[in-house]
């Protein structure tokens, strides 16, 4: 993709322009972003997945002495007929994982890297839906699919924000309103982290959100801790070898904590278990247990591609690549394989296409490391062979 191509979904803007002005740096509401887009999944379909086991979802009704009830699901039917003519929200998570043309969407956020984006969750509001006022600390483009939807965009919040007493919504307890427009199917509202949001369903209507993964400070810090020690000998401790004299037994001297940086230093600044431990963060599947892979030998995946088999993406596994000097790393939903220089076409192939079958895979067949690779990632789940 053309960095300084205008497109559409972005208001004419450039990838370029877009990164540089708004990305992080303040909203942008897009009208038509999808001109004529049509939800490839109704509403009655969305409350369908909301009672499959395997499906993250949530109801939200507000109520008007005590607001916003939060259910979880699954749901049964029962839990529909029996709600009330408007005021409600249902949300359902990861929708692109079980809607393969819900997934396409995903294609128009290409300026983007495909690590960064999580998911695209879909909500269906009845009249006067609303979570409430809140706020996400990640991007999020939300797109309207069907009906009206009122937004009203607010103040930058933080972690100091007051919230309203509630157990399981992050609920503002003040909104500073700034904006607000009604949004209609095909146009598209861009919100940087933290800033304050109010949807409200004009009528019913369908929303896709499109968030994006960013790891807090804490978790960066407390995952990759735990990751680097495995790697540690329990002998290597903090050390102070040449030590002077005290002249107070009680004191902690600085000289203690430039030896403490020290021993940091030398393990937090290796960029490449840095780089390996990210890249299995950044791909860990949202829902691990759907990467289940098959037991396969080489000669029987060869025959079936060789009978017109064709392989995908695991819906729920999640795929990207780096340089290691002159090798390569390939993570794989939450794993990472060390492969030579060679195979960054396959890599790139893997990671990109939609499909992988006997035209396109074409040389890397008989390549031997190709080929392990391939047959490999169909055994960890990554990679399947589609049923269509």
């Amino acid at each position: 993709m053309n960095p300084d191509t205008p497109l559409q979904l972005l208001g004419g803007l450039t990838a370029r322009e877009f990164l540089r002005d708004y990305w992080q740096k303040k909203p942008l509401l897009i009208r038509q972003a999808l001109p004529g887009f049509e939800s490839p999944i109704s509403a009655d379909e969305l409350a369908g997945l909301s009672l499959e086991e395997e499906v993250e979802s949530r109801l939200v009704i507000e109520h008007g002495v005590r607001p916003w009830e939060l259910r979880r699901g699954p749901f049964g039917e029962d839990d529909f007929k029996n709600l009330p003519e408007r005021d409600w929200t249902l949300l359902v998570q990861a929708v692109d994982q079980f809607v393969p043309e819900v997934a396409e969407l995903l294609q128009h956020f290409r300026f983007l890297p495909s690590w960064r984006i999580d998911d695209v969750m879909i909500s269906f509001a009845a009249p006067g839906g609303s979570v409430g006022p809140h706020f996400d600390n990640y991007d999020v483009f939300l797109l309207q699919a069907q009906g009206q939807r009122r937004w009203k965009i607010g103040q930058t919040c933080d972690s100091d924000s007051e919230l309203l007493e509630h157990a399981d919504l992050r609920i503002l307890a003040n909104f500073e309103q700034s904006d607000e427009w009604v949004l209609e199917p095909g146009d598209m509202l861009y919100l940087p982290p933290r800033v304050a949001h109010f949807g409200t369903a004009e009528n019913d209507c369908l929303t896709y959100s499109v968030g994006f993964r960013a790891p807090s400070a804490a978790e960066v810090l407390t995952h990759f801790t735990d990751f680097l020690s495995q790697f540690l000998p329990d002998e290597e401790r903090y050390s102070d070898a040449g030590i002077a004299p005290t002249n107070d037994p009680h004191q902690i001297q600085h000289d203690a904590l430039e030896r403490l940086k020290a021993l940091l230093a030398e393990h937090m600044g290796d960029e490449r278990l840095l780089l390996t431990w990210f890249g299995q963060f950044m791909t860990e599947p949202r829902y691990p247990e759907l990467v289940a892979g098959a037991e396969l030998g080489e000669e029987d995946f060869l025959a079936s591609l060789e009978d017109g088999a064709v392989l995908i993406r695991n819906p729920s596994a999640r795929l990207a690549w780096s340089e290691v000097n002159e090798d390569l790393l390939l993570f794989a939903s939450g794993q990472s394989r060390l492969l030579p220089g060679n195979l960054r076409e396959l890599l790139k192939l893997i990671c990109a296409a939609d499909a992988l079958h006997l035209d396109n895979l074409g040389r890397w067949l008989a390549d031997d490391e190709g080929r392990k690779l391939l047959v490999e990632l169909i055994k960890q789940g990554s990679l399947e062979f589609t049923d269509e």
